[in-house]
């Protein structure tokens, strides 16, 4: 039996619809080589379904059976029989016997939004991007965070110190504004913001009050006069206050980012809001450790203020000093930090209705956002049990404001349990995508926290890696899935092209940017381009920012000293994958895996595009059965982007196909994208 031309997968090639409705009759489509199996069947609820022989085509036969779905999640894979040989096929591939957990599915009504598959999204880390207007900028000693007063960084090309979240630089919703055409013109689709709620830090994830938009990223049109304070030395302090209390400021900065989003959505691209759930701050107005709030007109008593407060229940006091109330760091924080208070859903229905309604309020009118990145979302509650069933109420409440939205989360490990089409969409895609990638590329974590040259490299590895964690995903999630490269959380993708193993505290900032391959960050993002999923760039790393982990990769966007022919690489990739939806919901299928080289192969009816990757030091030619991936037996190959440690280049040559494979000769950290004749526009 020819094992490699055994193929499915979950994409509108081999089930017809892909996303199908309760009780809809569902076609499935297997593919062996011609003449190649005795019998192919279905298997599902314990039981076999022999499947007939549809179709012959250059030189597969396909295999195609009717089942009408019911209500609940279908499990199956495929048993393929030729004598006595019986092999099984799965989302892994081929097996030699059934495995559970590798098999497809497929839930009746589960839907992600088309707008999402393959999306070309954008994270900005909204202070560090550009500063559009002053007027809100933070001053140097405005209020207090964590023991220190907060500092204005005047030099926008300064590197975050190494206790950054009191340091801000003045980047808004304005230099957002300002750069919308920049965002266009690079191929941006959809627009990820980090947290832009009020918030005392400058990462914002220690939210303030969910009603309203920042005004120091927003707009201030109300400010404190000298004379309306106590005393010259209370002004700064009342100035926060009147700053991030005032109505005015408030809704003001909400009706700024309404139009953004507007403008944004005329532009014909998306915007996804990043949703601190599982815990707030504790400046939020419902704690109010810090007495922001405290007596102001138009709020209740914080929890932390009063054990009258009607917010004591959505927080976790423990037991307090001589029942003196309230005991300073007697409440459940996040993990232990008091800054960071964990929100007490089990105790508090009124929470859990206000949460819900505040996942409603920003993706409906005016705000209309298109969807909702969950940070933490696995730690929210106090059981898995109540996590599960907070994140179906919160699916049911955004989906019925706008069924377009977009559910993501923030999840390391095995999300299958959440990706079952009733809580999530999908996830940032660490464990398919991000560290895959980053251990055959470069042989570093994803935070520059360890080396491991056995991984550089390591094609075989990588395979296996990415197939396995790939096994978690209905195929709606796993091609909305965020694939990045680089985040606010690790380290910088083109800082660990150099090997270095450290953070900040025993590195200097410097140490980033020193021997970095740009040719490694060219393969990275060939794949990211040309992989299943939605490929996310984060702001800056198109212009080769380079930072070690948080906050060292929390650099300013550099204006003015871009590297510029990385800016047109992206433009290039990102104009490629948009132009065929074969980047988008087209299968993928591995062909290649012999020491460094990697070839992969995404096809659909129209197009058939083969990747192909060299992850080691030295020159390699690679032998690529691209007649797997449905090209002719005899025929040409069309290149169409090549890069190697010499630079880049988009000049067209051809490579022959005898016999249904194509050799090609590819130098050390090289990466090429091909594609039949056809796909010549």
């Amino acid at each position: 039996m020819n094992r490699e031309a055994l193929f499915c997968d979950g994409t509108g090639n081999y089930v017809i619809p892909p996303e199908p409705k309760p009780s809809e009759t569902v076609k499935f489509l297997f593919r062996t080589a011609a003449d190649d199996a005795d019998s192919v069947a279905l298997y599902t609820k314990g039981n076999y379904y022999e499947m007939e022989k549809a179709d012959t085509v250059q030189g597969f036969d396909y295999y195609r059976i009717y089942r009408e779905l019911g209500e609940e999640a279908m499990q199956y894979c495929f048993r393929i029989q030729k004598g006595d040989e019986i092999v099984y096929y799965n989302q892994y591939g081929v097996c030699e016997g059934m495995v559970d957990d590798y098999a497809f599915r497929i839930r009746p009504g589960f839907t992600t939004p088309d707008w999402a598959k393959g999306a070309v999204m954008y994270q900005i880390f909204t202070d560090r991007f550009r500063n559009g207007d002053s007027s809100n900028d933070v001053v140097d000693h405005e209020y207090y965070y964590i023991n220190e007063p907060v500092k204005a960084i005047k030099d926008w090309n300064q590197t975050p110190a190494a206790m950054d979240v009191r340091n801000f630089y003045g980047g808004d919703l304005q230099g957002v504004k300002d750069k919308l055409d920049y965002l266009q013109d690079l191929g941006v689709e959809v627009i990820y913001f980090n947290p832009l709620f009020v918030s005392p830090s400058n990462h914002k994830y220690d939210n303030q009050d969910y009603d309203y938009i920042d005004p120091h990223f927003g707009v201030i049109i109300n400010d404190l006069e000298e004379s309306e304070a106590d005393s010259p030395e209370g002004f700064l302090a009342a100035r926060y206050q009147k700053r991030v209390t005032d109505w005015e400021n408030l809704e003001a900065s909400n009706r700024f980012f309404a139009e953004l989003v507007e403008e944004i959505h005329e532009r014909g691209m998306k915007v996804i809001l990043d949703g601190v759930f599982n815990h707030c701050g504790s400046f939020h107005k419902w704690m109010d450790r810090e007495r922001i709030y405290e007596g102001r007109k138009g709020f209740e008593a914080g929890a932390y203020v009063s054990a009258d407060s009607p917010y004591r229940s959505y927080f976790d006091f423990r037991d307090s000093r001589d029942d003196a109330w309230p005991d300073n760091g007697s409440y459940d924080g996040w993990w232990g930090h008091d800054t960071l208070p964990k929100l007490n859903y089990e105790a508090s229905e009124s929470l859990v209705e206000y949460m819900l309604q505040i996942g409603r309020k920003w993706v409906s009118p005016p705000y209309n956002v298109d969807g909702w990145r969950l940070d933490v979302a696995a730690d929210l509650g106090h059981d898995k049990d109540y996590n599960h069933e907070f994140w179906k109420k919160f699916r049911k409440a955004v989906k019925e404001a706008n069924p377009d939205a977009l559910i993501l989360a923030e999840h390391y490990g095995d999300p299958k349990e959440w990706l079952e089409g009733d809580e999530w969409d999908s996830v940032m895609n660490y464990d398919a995508f991000m560290e895959p990638v980053t251990w055959f590329l470069t042989g570093m974590e994803k935070h520059s926290d360890e080396e491991r040259a056995d991984l550089r490299g390591n094609a075989y590895a990588f395979v296996h890696s990415i197939s396995h964690n790939m096994a978690c995903y209905m195929t709606p999630s796993l091609q909305t899935a965020m694939n990045e490269l680089s985040n606010h959380d690790h380290s910088r993708f083109l800082t660990r092209t150099n090997h270095v193993v450290g953070r900040i505290g025993n590195h200097s900032p410097e140490d980033a940017e020193q021997n970095v391959n740009v040719a490694v960050m060219r393969q990275a993002v060939i794949m990211q381009m040309t992989w299943v999923g939605a490929p996310t760039v984060y702001y800056g790393d198109e212009a080769g920012l380079c930072g070690f982990t948080d906050p060292d990769n929390r650099r300013t966007y550099p204006w003015g000293g871009e590297d510029k022919e990385l800016i047109e690489f992206h433009k290039i990739m990102i104009r490629l994958h948009k132009h065929y939806q074969t980047f988008r919901t087209g299968s993928i299928k591995i062909l290649t895996v012999e020491g460094s080289a990697l070839a992969y192969a995404r096809f659909d009816i129209g197009n058939q595009f083969v990747i192909v990757v060299n992850g080691g030091e030295d020159d390699v030619q690679v032998q690529i059965p691209v007649q797997l991936a449905e090209f002719p037996m005899e025929g040409t190959l069309q290149r169409l982007v090549y890069s190697s440690n010499d630079g880049y280049t988009v000049k067209r040559s051809v490579c022959p196909i005898k016999g249904g494979s194509a050799v090609v000769h590819m130098e050390p950290h090289s990466a090429a994208v091909y594609g039949n004749m056809d796909n010549d526009e």
